[in-house]
Order: structure tokens, then C-alpha cells, then sequence
């Protein structure tokens, strides 16, 4: 697996300490800059979604299009959705979906989903806000019940195949784990963690590892699967997803984020998750 060039996921690595609530909507002390009124006039809000992120977004459908089209009708506007594939690493990706637009001719987007709220790639990012968490992800392992019916640590794994998608966090953890002592024991071949859990469901190995939307969405509610975090350090706590919109868009995060809290407040993104089978984790 080659980690010379971090991409979207790894960028999920990194630490979110920070969270916006740590440096709190300071959009508040800035001159607004009427972006709400240029999109009512125009009429619709066009909202940026990775392409090929399950249980979030496929083919028009998921999670994510769900919260789109309850924050746009929350801004009394009218729905535009951008797919788009993931570049090199989320620097571009808010490059190009965010502040700038791609040289291809497509976006800016007015604002862009699952962007990992955290402090460094706030930092290194000044043109954009990031900010409004619905989410929190985490790394996580399900097992067949009746193949590893306790999981102490990743010891009990021992001689048993693990499923896990190859250029991920997931993978990256699992082949350096003791020491790589579970390298020769994993099935890399998945895209992605969902096609990891359904070859567990299929019984092609007694686990499978990857995000935890992605195990929960194929696996969830079924008693013969266990689902927990991942046994490494720091990886319990996982990390928050939320919005980007352009630096200066001062008051449409502040229409989102409202829009956001009051999703939260009264359940409608719980049972956003609940339909694709996730339990819904406040970030």
C-alpha cells in the first residue's frame, strides 16, 4: 500500500481537537459578506458530494443527499447537487469545490459536505470555513459471532482472514498492527469497507474492517455480527465530518450552521442515519 500521497481518507487521520467550538463561528466578528441574498436571487444552493462514498453518496442517493436537500429547503432554496470524484488529497478537493473551482470547468459549489472538521486542515486552508460537525466517523471492526466470539484484542484474530478495503485508514491500521503480525491475513481487494462487510456476510472471512457508516450500513441490526472501534491506540474517539464554504460566505455558514443544529435538535438527522441502518453519533 502506497501512503506517499495522502488522500481524502488519510486526511481523516488527523487530529480533530479542535473543533469549531474551540474557535467558535468567529464568522460572527466578520463584516458579512451578503452571499444568501446573490443565492435567493439566483434560487438554488449547489451542494458539492463525493461521488462513490456509501453509505453517504452513490448514484444520487444516500445520507448526504438526504441533508442536502434539508438544508437547502431550510434556506428556503431550491436543490443543485455536484457530484465529484475525490482528488490527490482535500486540500485540492476544497480548492476545487470550494474557493476556486477545477480547471475542467466545474464548480465552485457553495458548499461542500463531509469535510473533516479539524484544526490543521483549517490552518492550512485559509480560504475556506470549515465548520457545522453532523457526524462523527470512526474506524471500526465487525466479526462473525460464531467465528470470533470474543475480541480482547486484535490477538484473537489470529490464523482468521480479515476483509478490508485496500488504499484505506482501515487497511493502513491493520498492516501495521503488532508489528504487521496480521499482514498475510487480510483481503485487500475492496474499494471500500461495505464491500468489505458483505464478503464477511458471504462467510469469505471472519471479519472485516473499515469505517464505521460503511460496516454499519451492510451489517447493522444483524445479531451474528459484532461491530466495535478498532483496538489501536487513538483511534476510539474518531473524528467529526461537517461543512466548507468560501471564507468570506459569513452568512450562509451562519444559515447553515443553524440549519445543522436544528436538523440535530429535532431528530431529522438521527433518523437520516437510522434509515441507512447507522447509529447516528453527535460530533
Amino acid at each position: 500500500m502506497s501512503t506517499a500521497t495522502p488522500s481524502r481518507r488519510q486526511c481523516l487521520t488527523w487530529s480533530a481537537a479542535a473543533l469549531l467550538a474551540a474557535r467558535p463561528l468567529d464568522l460572527l466578528a466578520q463584516a458579512a459578506t451578503p452571499t444568501l441574498d446573490k443565492l435567493r436571487s439566483r434560487g438554488h444552493l449547489v451542494v458539492g458530494l463525493y461521488n462513490e462514498l456509501p453509505p453517504f453518496h452513490v448514484a444520487g442517493k444516500g445520507i448526504e443527499v438526504e441533508l442536502a436537500e434539508a438544508l437547502a429547503k431550510a434556506l428556503g432554496l431550491k436543490l443543485s447537487l455536484l457530484p465529484f470524484n475525490a482528488d490527490e488529497n482535500m486540500n485540492d478537493d476544497l480548492r476545487n469545490l470550494v474557493w476556486k473551482g477545477h480547471y475542467l470547468g466545474f464548480g465552485p459549489a457553495d458548499v461542500l459536505l463531509h469535510v473533516p472538521v479539524d484544526k490543521p486542515l483549517m490552518e492550512a486552508n485559509p480560504r475556506v470555513k470549515i465548520f457545522a460537525p453532523y457526524y462523527r466517523e470512526r474506524v471500526m471492526i465487525a466479526r462473525d459471532l460464531q467465528r470470533v466470539p470474543e475480541m480482547p484484542t486484535l490477538a484473537a484474530f489470529k490464523g482468521q482472514m480479515i476483509a478490508v478495503p485496500g488504499q484505506s485508514l482501515a487497511g493502513w491500521l491493520l498492516i501495521g498492527a503488532d508489528n504487521g503480525a496480521y499482514r498475510e491475513q487480510l483481503v485487500t481487494r475492496w474499494d471500500n469497507g461495505c464491500e468489505a462487510a458483505q464478503s464477511l456476510l458471504r462467510g469469505e472471512a471472519a471479519a472485516a474492517a473499515g469505517h464505521a457508516s460503511e460496516l454499519e450500513s451492510v451489517l447493522g441490526g444483524n445479531p451474528r455480527y459484532a461491530i466495535e472501534p478498532l483496538p489501536v491506540p487513538r483511534m476510539r474517539e474518531g473524528w467529526p465530518v461537517g461543512c466548507a464554504v468560501k471564507a468570506e460566505a459569513t452568512d450562509l455558514a451562519l444559515a447553515l450552521q443553524t440549519a445543522v443544529n436544528d436538523l440535530s435538535a429535532n431528530g431529522v438527522l438521527a433518523a437520516m442515519f437510522a434509515k441507512a441502518k447507522l447509529t447516528w453519533r453527535p460530533a
